[in-house]
């Protein structure tokens, strides 16, 4: 058995559900990626990379394109993230970086870009069956999804509020195909956004606030 193979084989049952190893040490590290993303740490573009390559093998078999190429997009934005972030001029000597809200028009570049992204991806999918077996909820992860990275690697806070919305149809989605571990873990993720979404608003305020006590 070759590592595709194995990677697409079941791991064990759980509550009647078949757990894939892809799928299973995929969303681990994906997991491992998001406390990273959180802590602002470097390491998280490595640990999505790494989460990607593997997580793109257990659904190109499943035939969901949009989620087969979300994993792509993964890849190629964290390489771009590793690189962003690398050379960010607030980047902490920790490895960490400074975080920010967008602005208004930043806002309505990433919800326009989102909606018509979804739309084209959307069309295409259903034009061409055969890249999906569910195009519309495919389509808003796939474009979610990189709306989202975009969002992380600027250093926006509103990445985390792209992350839940990109959740809420992820979830059901996973299950209906057979991605039990996905859907499992997709709730944590959820529990982990809100916890990351504190953290990085509180850290958007701790300069002003510095400078209030100065």
């Amino acid at each position: 058995m070759n590592a595709v193979s194995w990677l697409n084989s079941e791991a064990f049952t759980v509550f009647g559900q078949h757990i894939k190893w892809a799928d299973m040490i995929g969303n681990l590290i994906g997991l491992v990626a998001l406390a990273l993303g959180w802590r602002r740490s470097i390491w998280t573009w490595p640990a999505q990379l790494l989460a990607g390559a593997i997580l793109f093998v257990a659904f190109a078999s499943a035939h969901l394109s949009g989620s087969a190429g979300k994993q792509l997009v993964v890849i190629v934005v964290a390489l771009w993230g590793w690189q962003s972030w690398n050379r960010g001029k607030q980047q902490a000597q920790d490895g960490s970086l400074a975080v920010r809200f967008a602005t208004w028009r930043e806002r309505g570049v990433l919800i326009g870009a989102a909606a018509l992204g979804t739309l084209a991806v959307g069309g295409l999918f259903t034009l061409v069956p055969s890249l999906s077996w569910d195009p519309w909820p495919d389509a808003y992860i796939f474009v979610g999804t990189i709306v989202a990275m975009y969002a992380q690697a600027r250093g926006m806070v509103e990445f985390w509020f792209a992350w839940l919305l990109v959740d809420l149809v992820g979830v059901p989605l996973n299950f209906a195909n057979g991605f039990a571990f996905s859907g499992f873990v997709y709730i944590i993720y959820g529990a982990l956004v809100l916890w990351g979404m504190r953290d990085w608003w509180l850290r958007t305020r701790t300069p002003a606030l510095e400078g209030a006590t100065a």
